[in-house]
C-alpha cells in the first residue's frame, strides 16, 4: 500500500517551504486550541468573542501579505494556508481574517495616505481596532456599481455621508467602517468612518441560519460627517473595491478547501464506525465513491490555490483567475458539505458534527464577494470579450 498519506495524495505539504509549513502549523495550532473549542457554542448563541480578534493580532495574522506599519509582510500562499485552517474550523472566522486584511487593511495600504497607513493599520494588525466594508447595499448586491450612498461636500471641506449598508461583516461592532459612496461628479470614494461618528448607526440583523458566529448589520449614515483626512486619496472609481474583493476571494478559495476538509474527515470518520446490516457504513461501494470524490475535488482544488498564490505572489494572475477558483471551490465544497451530510444521515442534522454548520456557511460563502452565477459571467467576458451584465 503506497505511503502517501490519504490526505494530501498529491503532496501539498511537499511542495511548501519550511517557513510555509511552520506558519501553516501554526495557524492549525492555534484554530485546534483557540477557535475549535468554543464554535459550537457561539453558531448555537450567534456569539462572535471580541476577544480572538486580539489572539489574531498577536499572532500576525491580520494583513499577513501586507509590510510596514506592524504588517508581517508574507507571502499570499502563506496567507491561503492560513485562511485553510481557519475556515477549517468555520467560515465566520476565516471571514473575520477576510475582511480585516483584505477589505480594510489592504485598501488603506494601497489607496490610503501615509496619515492613514500609520494611524490605522499598526492598530488592524494587531487587532486593537476591528474593522468592515461597507460595499453592498439593499438594492445592490451583485452590482455595487449602481450604489445610492452619497457623500456631498460641505463648505468647510469636510464630507457629509447619506445612505445605507447592508449584510456587512462586522458592522454591529467594528471600530472603523470603510464605506464607499458617490460624490456629487458620480466617482466613487472609499471613506474610513470611525465609530462614534454623528449620524452613524449599525443595526445587528438577527435571524441568520448561516455565519451565526460572525456578527453581521448594516450601516445607516444620515448626513455622517467625515474629514477629509478620512478619505481613501488613491481609491476613485468601481476598480478600487473589486480590487480589495479580488484579495478577499484568493483568500475563500482556500478557505472554503478547510471547510471541505472538515466534512470529508467526518464523513470518513462516521462511515467507519458507524455499522448497518452488520458491517460498516465504509464497506459499502456507493459510500468509497463519495470519499473518492470528496479527496479527488479537494485535492485538485488545493493544487488550483497552491498555483494561485504563487502567480499572486509573482504578480502575474489576473482577477479572473481568481474568480476561476473562488467559483470552484466554494461550489465544490458545498457540494462536499451536502454530500458528507447526507452520509451521516439523521445524524448530519445534529451540532455534534461540524458538517450542517459548514453546509449552511458555505451557503453564505457561494453567495458572498460575488455569486457562483456573477463569477461565471466574469470568466464569459474573459473569454468572449462580450459582457452580459
Amino acid at each position: 500500500m503506497s505511503s502517501i498519506d490519504w490526505r494530501d495524495p498529491l503532496q501539498l505539504q511537499a511542495q511548501l517551504s519550511p517557513e510555509e509549513r511552520a506558519g501553516a502549523e501554526a495557524a492549525a495550532r492555534f484554530a485546534r486550541e483557540a477557535l475549535s473549542p468554543g464554535i459550537r457554542a457561539a453558531y448555537r448563541d450567534e456569539h462572535f468573542d471580541r476577544a480572538l480578534v486580539r489572539q489574531f493580532g498577536q499572532l500576525g495574522l491580520f494583513g499577513l501579505t501586507l509590510e510596514d506599519h506592524g504588517c508581517p509582510g508574507g507571502s499570499h500562499l502563506l496567507y491561503g494556508l492560513v485562511a485553510r485552517a481557519i475556515e477549517g474550523v468555520d467560515s465566520a472566522y476565516r471571514s473575520l481574517l477576510s475582511v480585516q486584511s483584505s477589505l480594510v487593511m489592504y485598501p488603506i495600504h494601497r489607496f490610503g495616505s501615509p496619515e492613514q497607513r500609520s494611524r490605522y493599520l499598526p492598530e488592524l494588525a494587531g487587532g486593537r481596532l476591528l474593522g468592515a466594508f461597507g460595499l453592498t447595499e439593499p438594492d445592490h448586491g451583485s452590482d455595487p456599481g449602481g450604489m445610492h450612498t452619497r457623500a456631498r461636500r460641505g463648505d468647510d471641506g469636510s464630507w457629509r455621508l447619506s445612505g445605507t449598508k447592508t449584510w456587512i461583516s462586522h458592522a454591529p461592532i467594528a471600530d472603523l467602517l470603510l464605506v464607499w459612496a458617490r460624490d456629487e461628479e458620480d466617482r466613487i470614494n472609499g471613506f474610513l468612518v470611525e465609530r462614534d461618528t454623528p449620524g452613524l448607526s449599525t443595526p445587528a440583523i438577527d435571524g441568520k441560519l448561516s455565519l451565526r458566529a460572525s456578527p453581521t448589520g448594516q450601516i445607516a449614515l444620515d448626513d455622517a460627517p467625515v474629514p477629509e483626512a478620512r478619505r481613501l486619496p488613491g481609491a476613485s472609481g468601481i476598480k478600487a473595491p473589486f480590487a480589495c474583493l479580488s484579495k478577499a476571494r484568493y483568500g475563500i478559495c482556500w478557505g472554503t478547501m478547510g471547510a471541505a476538509e472538515s466534512c470529508w474527515h467526518a464523513a470518513r470518520d462516521y462511515v467507519l464506525e458507524r455499522e448497518q446490516f452488520g458491517r460498516p457504513l465504509a464497506a459499502n461501494q456507493l459510500v468509497q465513491r463519495k470519499l473518492a470524490d470528496m479527496q479527488t475535488e479537494i485535492a485538485l482544488g488545493l493544487q488550483a490555490a497552491l498555483r494561485l498564490g504563487q502567480l499572486l505572489d509573482a504578480g502575474e494572475s489576473p482577477h479572473e483567475a481568481v474568480s476561476l477558483l473562488k467559483r470552484n471551490n466554494a461550489g465544490k465544497a458545498l457540494d462536499i458539505a451536502r454530500q458528507a451530510r447526507d452520509m451521516l444521515g439523521a445524524n448530519g442534522i445534529s451540532d455534534a458534527y461540524p458538517v450542517m454548520r459548514h453546509m449552511l456557511n458555505l451557503e453564505t460563502v457561494n453567495t458572498y464577494e460575488g455569486t457562483h452565477d456573477v463569477h461565471a459571467l466574469i470568466l464569459g467576458r474573459w473569454q468572449t470579450g462580450i459582457a452580459s451584465f
